[in-house]
């Protein structure tokens, strides 16, 4: 309501804020507050029996909350969060909210732990999707996705180390630990149905396996070549689940049966499954062309009401997860490292980003329902969380909605516009590194466009292998050594004595090399197959078959 002062063209704004009471009252998340409540809160705490035994002036569920503000506000410390969850809480009467030391909120994190936070992520994960929105199904199933993340940077400290170990790159290593994070999202929301947590020494299809339970009938896994593995494959089948994944092209299946639209029927290991081997030619507006292949291998055997061409436009789909990364990476921790220096924190934080990350991601599917027919994707995560944040600082919302909320309202009003089909180049940006990537010669020069560049024709063609015969493999590249390179100065100095084993110290001695270095590429080589390692720092060449 509004009042008019008695100063001429000065009008006084007034509003009521309903939050809870006393020492509990800074324990809120603004409009989010409605999505996850107190009593959501309370029951977590207590499955976890990390309920406080005494009333504190910083009781835990406040604790859920202030960790929680943490992700909206990456960049502020403690205090600074807090005061932003105290700031529209000011004032009111009979509430005297306390001013807690950094060390107290940090002791407050600690009395917590991980183990809440993972429950209210597991609570609040699931498919967002309603029935009726466009871009979520695909011939009646939902379509999700696994992918991995191996780009949340945390602190460099030595308990840190100890967990996650240190990342190579190259010949050397990252600046940072990382930690790995593995999820499996609804492609057409972005929303997640679950998530691991693990070091990058953990392989992908080891956590992937982690999530299976999730999965079920009605549902269209897609996934990229990592999980191109004849057991995961299987064990996907048997959730009631189909799978199009993307084969790698050192696999040879049989061809079994020739499909109508050109696709096949194959086996790989005890599973039954249909082939899909396509060339693509991209032509974009600018009049550059960029063609690839695509080996899709599927559970949907069916030709005539999943067609081949259909399928491997549906598979582009798979990138929405890189989206979903996207957003949690960059536009929610704006790029920063996680906060914790060892592995508790880091898991209370993890957790914490994921849980507030589905929140965001459910109130803007929630928007997008309200004016039927709107893609999901339309909707704009930077919006949803800029406005979060502005209803957290103003503690708006909290127990008494607003039909439509400010979040609906803000997302309605500035939905993107319909995703346009663009491509470009594919570089890798290391935005912690100050120094570029060093340009390789022997890497073929991309066809994509350096801008982007959008899309006026795909040209799908399937390709069919003859019947009962194997698939013509790829040709292999070829890997003779380049001239000048330290792989050609030492092959070409154990070929002047073939069958000799070479430690790595004559040879660095001969060429007059950094032993340590010579050392670390010799180990790469041997596992690449171009030298046999004898004996601890010995080598020789391979012989060739």
């Amino acid at each position: 309501m509004s009042a008019q002062s008695a100063t001429p063209g000065v009008v006084w704004f007034t509003r009521t804020v309903t939050a809870a009471g006393g020492v509990f009252a800074p324990g809120h998340l603004g409009e989010l507050t409605q999505l996850v409540p107190f009593e959501l809160v309370d029951e977590v705490l207590a499955e976890t029996k990390t309920v406080q035994r005494r009333l504190r002036a910083l009781p835990s569920r406040a604790g859920v909350y202030f960790v929680l503000a943490l992700g909206l506000f990456p960049q502020l410390g403690y205090a600074r969060v807090w005061a932003r969850l105290t700031a529209g809480l000011a004032g009111l009467p009979g509430l005297a909210l306390a001013a807690p030391s950094e060390k107290a909120l940090r002791d407050l994190r600690r009395r917590l732990g991980p183990a809440p936070f993972k429950a209210l992520f597991e609570v609040l994960a699931g498919p967002l999707a309603w029935p009726y929105m466009p871009g979520v199904r695909f011939m009646g199933l939902r379509t999700v996705a696994f992918d991995a993340c191996m780009s949340l940077h945390v602190p460099d400290t030595p308990r840190n180390r100890a967990w996650l170990g240190r990342r190579r790159f190259g010949n050397g290593f990252g600046a940072y630990p990382v930690l790995h994070l593995l999820a499996l999202a609804e492609t057409g929301t972005r929303g997640l149905l679950g998530a691991v947590t693990a070091t990058v020494a953990e392989g992908e299809v080891a956590l992937a396996r982690r999530l299976l339970h999730l999965l079920g009938p009605g549902m269209l896994v897609l996934a990229d070549r990592a999980y191109d593995n004849a057991a995961f494959l299987a064990q996907i089948a048997r959730t009631g689940a189909h799978v199009l994944a993307r084969g790698s092209a050192a696999r040879n299946p049989v061809v079994v049966q020739i499909l109508p639209d050109g696709s096949y029927l194959s086996r790989i290991g005890t599973l039954d499954v249909r082939i899909i081997e396509a060339d693509l030619t991209l032509t974009g507006a600018d009049g550059s062309q960029h063609r690839d292949r695509y080996r899709l291998i599927t559970t949907l055997a069916d030709p005539g009401r999943y067609p081949a061409t259909a399928l491997v436009k549906l598979y582009h789909e798979r990138w929405e997860i890189e989206s979903a990364y996207y957003a949690l990476r960059h536009t929610l921790l704006h790029g920063q490292n996680l906060r914790s220096g060892d592995r508790p924190g880091l898991e209370q934080e993890t957790w914490a980003l994921l849980a507030l990350y589905q929140l965001l991601r459910m109130a803007m599917t929630d928007a997008t329902a309200t004016r039927p027919g709107t893609d999901p994707d339309r909707a704009s995560f930077t919006t949803a969380l800029q406005t979060a944040r502005d209803q957290l600082t103003a503690a708006a919302g909290i127990t008494t909605p607003a039909h439509p909320g400010a979040i609906t309202r803000a997302v309605l009003a500035t939905l993107l516009p319909p995703r346009r089909p663009r491509y470009s180049t594919r570089t890798v940006k290391t935005s912690r590194s100050r120094y570029p990537t060093r340009p390789t010669t022997s890497a073929p020069a991309s066809t994509r466009p350096a801008l982007p560049a959008t899309i006026t024709a795909i040209t799908i063609t399937i390709t069919t292998p003859p019947p009962g015969q194997r698939p013509r493999p790829r040709r292999r590249k070829n890997y003779r050594a380049r001239p000048g390179t330290y792989r050609h100065q030492v092959q070409t100095l154990m070929n002047t004595q073939p069958h000799r084993p070479w430690h790595h110290t004559e040879l660095a001695a001969t060429l007059h090399l950094d032993p340590a270095k010579l050392h670390i590429k010799l180990a790469d080589w041997t596992r690449r197959g171009y030298l046999t390692r004898t004996k601890p720092g010995t080598y020789t060449l391979t012989t060739p078959p």
